[in-house]
């Protein structure tokens, strides 16, 4: 056994805390995980790299998986299945406030003729729990539990400006902060102000840190208590209406809509 596998099996060994934990359940969420865009085929050793685990664990999960349904093996390759909506679906259907919003967030792209999407905090990323496209905005397709990293995009930090300015420090340190483009902001002070200006203004712009050419404007969602607990926003090129029409033409009608969304969470709480 290598060095390698043996700091694999050290880490698939180490007890958890608690009598609640089952890891080989952990284990398979893992692997379910380590599928994705970058990697939507993969081998065994790819799998158990990724899910960071040994072969034999992650070959166990892979043939589970694949009994299951919610996984099918093409030789040597692995990839997901339509099956693994359901779980996904699930979660949506739990949270039926992003079907009745739709029709809203609808009336907005409409009106601007701009993109606009629906977002939740899930750790360090954003979660797309509504997405309509205009047009092409961006090079990378995005649908329904799409995930971006939160710190370089409108919705994220709307959503990031929930925290206090300690726990906010606190998660933006732990981040892998990458500059995605020549823009993208990746010193910790430097968004610790934008995200504070944020949440005083009630709104987020963004010009071009996510993807060159793209702008994107950003609204909080908020529950009864006054918590945020989504947001949406309109996004376009940055060739397209200048910043001032957007914040001009725009931002007053998604902070409405934005506003119209949180009514309807309020009464359903």
């Amino acid at each position: 056994m290598n060095e390698h596998s043996t700091t694999l099996l050290a880490a698939e060994d180490t007890p958890r805390p608690g009598d609640s934990y089952v890891q080989s359940f952990a284990r398979g969420l893992a692997v379910l995980r380590s599928f994705g865009a970058q990697a939507p085929q993969q081998t065994l050793s790819e799998v158990a790299e990724r899910a960071q685990l040994t072969r034999a664990g992650a070959r166990r999960i892979l043939l589970t998986l694949l009994q299951l349904g919610y996984v099918e093996a093409d030789g040597r390759l692995f990839r997901l299945t339509p099956k693994v909506l359901d779980l996904g679906y699930a979660y949506l259907s739990s949270l039926p406030i992003w079907t009745q919003a739709q029709p809203l967030l609808e009336e907005l792209m409409q009106a601007l003729r701009q993109s606009c999407s629906a977002t939740v905090l899930d750790g360090d990323d954003i979660v797309y729990v509504v997405r309509l496209s205009a047009h092409r905005t961006m090079s990378i397709n995005l649908g329904i539990g799409s995930r971006l990293p939160s710190y370089c995009t409108s919705m994220g930090r709307v959503l990031l400006s929930n925290l206090a300015p300690d726990a906010l420090r606190a998660r933006l340190s732990n981040m892998a902060l990458l500059k995605v483009t020549p823009a993208t902001k990746v010193d910790i002070e430097a968004l610790m102000e934008e995200i504070a200006q944020v949440r005083r203004q009630g709104w987020c712009l963004v010009q071009e840190e996510l993807e060159q050419g793209l702008v994107a404007l950003a609204a909080p969602v908020f529950d009864r208590s006054g918590k945020i607990v989504a947001a949406i926003n309109v996004s376009g090129q940055a060739a397209g209406p200048s910043v001032a029409q957007l914040m001009e033409q725009s931002l007053p009608k998604l902070l409405e809509t934005a506003s119209r969304v949180s009514a309807l969470i309020k009464v359903q709480q």
